[in-house]
């Protein structure tokens, strides 16, 4: 695990999985003319707020991996929590390509239904392991559930999408 001076692997796995997944994302999220066409409803939060909200989320959900990791009693239960956060981050890396880059948020509709899926499943098998760490996922599943009706109003605004 290391030296009583370094930080233990599991914080920093943590960690890293916050990082990249908010530096990924926010690198795949370009606010350019496309986007800004878009007709939006007026209840759609300011641009400048997703960073530091998506920031204290994903630092919330790496709090609940280290806490369900070092509450796991077995190896069956540590797979479990590398998994659920494995299977979280493919679902959080596909959104912002399909809505951003491809300019498809009727696909990243469909997506994130996993990516909701994966939070649902998060917050019910980490409760098994660490309420606090289950407890620690519901802001990012309300953000979600939150960006999903926000995707289906985009959606459901300009459609159709994909047309030359």
């Amino acid at each position: 695990m290391g030296t009583s001076n370094s930080m233990p692997i599991p914080v920093i796995a943590g960690i890293a999985w916050a990082v990249i997944l908010g530096g990924v994302g926010g690198f795949m999220t370009t606010i350019g003319p496309w986007y800004r066409k878009l007709k939006k409803p007026s209840w759609q939060p300011p641009d400048w707020l997703f960073g530091p909200a998506w920031t204290i989320i994903l630092g919330l959900a790496a709090w609940a991996a280290i806490i369900a990791w070092y509450a796991a009693h077995t190896e069956m239960e540590r797979t479990a929590v590398v998994t659920l956060f494995l299977v979280n981050g493919v679902f959080h890396f596909a959104w912002s390509p399909l809505f951003f880059t491809l300019r498809r948020p009727d696909w990243a509709l469909v997506e994130v239904i996993f990516l909701w899926g994966s939070l649902v499943s998060m917050v019910l098998v980490l409760w098994q392991i660490s309420h606090q760490a289950s407890l620690l996922i519901l802001p990012y599943l309300a953000w979600v559930s939150f960006a999903a009706f926000l995707n289906w109003t985009i959606v459901r605004l300009n459609q159709p999408f994909g047309k030359v």
